[in-house]
């Protein structure tokens, strides 16, 4: 599902941030990715996105070489990409039901089917009273949930979620991993940066800890490491 090859991002100021990196994601895997500051976390991700290019190296992604991707083919691509973020990033003029109608009325999905994944996906991550809600009158768990309904509405072939515990109180990260884990369940192959150590080791999945831009541990069932 996702393949890394010697693949090194070096940033126009000269430092590297990732550097010879390989790695070999399965279709289906629940994968997460742990590090300090500064390790190569994010640049990961934003590879993954095709948000930057790698300086060297080869990057395949559901079958997709990126290097060989024209770019009115990229939002293609990024379809089959969920993402969340700390953050939330939803649309604070529009209510949940909209907020996650939105990400299909991009990829022009018809109406009815509109009408019902919506309402599917709120049932999922426990939401459907609050469908009229705007943003601001949910919780910062509520939030995520519905961040991560979007995400998951066009069933993306992987989720990538990014510190997606980072702005909430130990229950709401867990309600948010527990979703996670049952969209990983339902097929979707996903990766999770974070700092949460309580939640890495009790999962027992994969865990791969960078550094300074390297890989220094690919656990099968890992636990959090100390840089």
């Amino acid at each position: 599902m996702i393949e890394l090859e010697d693949v090194s991002k070096v940033y126009s100021t000269g430092s590297p941030a990732i550097k010879n990196i390989n790695l070999n994601i399965k279709k289906g895997e629940f994968v997460f990715i742990v590090g300090n500051s500064g390790s190569g976390k994010s640049t990961l991700i934003k590879l993954l996105l095709k948000e930057l290019e790698p300086t060297s190296g080869k990057i395949v992604v559901n079958g997709k070489e990126l290097a060989k991707l024209k770019r009115k083919k990229i939002p293609y691509y990024r379809r089959d990409i969920g993402v969340v973020f700390q953050d939330f990033r939803l649309l604070k003029d529009r209510n949940v039901y909209d907020n996650i109608a939105f990400a299909q009325r991009v990829v022009e999905t018809p109406n009815k089917v509109i009408m019902r994944r919506v309402p599917a996906m709120l049932s999922l991550v426990g939401l459907s009273e609050k469908y009229r809600s705007f943003p601001k009158e949910l919780s910062g768990g509520e939030q995520q949930r519905v961040a991560l309904a979007r995400a998951i509405v066009n069933n993306p072939a992987i989720m990538l979620a990014d510190e997606p515990t980072g702005n909430l109180d130990p229950k709401n990260s867990w309600e948010i991993m527990k979703l996670l884990e049952e969209i990983n369940k339902r097929g979707t192959t996903v990766l999770v940066v974070t700092h949460n150590r309580e939640i890495v080791d009790a999962m027992n999945k994969r865990v791969i800890t960078m550094h300074k831009g390297v890989i220094v541990s690919d656990e099968t069932k890992g636990e959090y490491h100390e840089n």
